[in-house]
C-alpha cells in the first residue's frame, strides 16, 4: 500500500523533474523514483497544512537531480502515473504544490494528465 501511495505521489514529482536535456538511454528506475519520493504520501493524503517533511524535499531534489536526459524524465513520468492510479486518497493539489513548498523550479504543472511522451 505505502509503494503504491508513494507512485502517486512520483507520478507528479516526475512530472516536475522534466526539464529541458539531452536525450539519452533511461538509466532511471521506477524503484529510484519511488524510494526518492515515498516521504511524500503522508503530506499528500493530508490537508497541506504545514511544511512537507525534508525527506519529502530532498526527494524531489534528487529524483530531479537524477532525471537528466529526456529517456529518464518520461521512464519517471510513466512509473509515477502507473502507480498513481492504483492510489486512493492522493491530493493531486497539493501533489503539484510540492516542488515550489520543497524550492525546486519545475516549467509545467504536476498532473496526472500529464503526456509523459511530451517531455522532455
Amino acid at each position: 500500500m505505502a509503494m503504491k501511495n508513494l507512485a502517486c505521489v512520483m507520478i507528479m514529482v516526475v512530472v516536475v523533474v522534466v526539464a529541458n536535456s539531452p536525450s539519452a538511454m533511461a538509466a532511471l528506475t521506477c524503484g529510484q523514483v519511488v524510494g526518492s519520493l515515498s516521504p511524500c504520501i503522508t503530506y499528500a493524503k493530508g490537508n497541506g497544512a504545514g511544511k512537507p517533511p525534508g525527506g519529502c524535499c530532498s526527494g524531489i531534489s534528487a529524483v530531479n537531480n537524477m532525471a537528466k536526459t529526456t529517456p529518464d524524465r518520461q521512464t519517471a513520468c510513466r512509473c509515477l502515473k502507473s502507480a498513481a492510479s492504483q492510489i486512493p486518497g492522493i491530493n493531486y493539489n497539493l501533489v503539484a504544490s510540492l516542488p515550489s513548498k520543497c524550492n525546486v523550479n519545475i516549467p509545467y504543472k504536476i498532473s496526472p494528465s500529464t503526456n509523459c511522451d511530451s517531455i522532455r
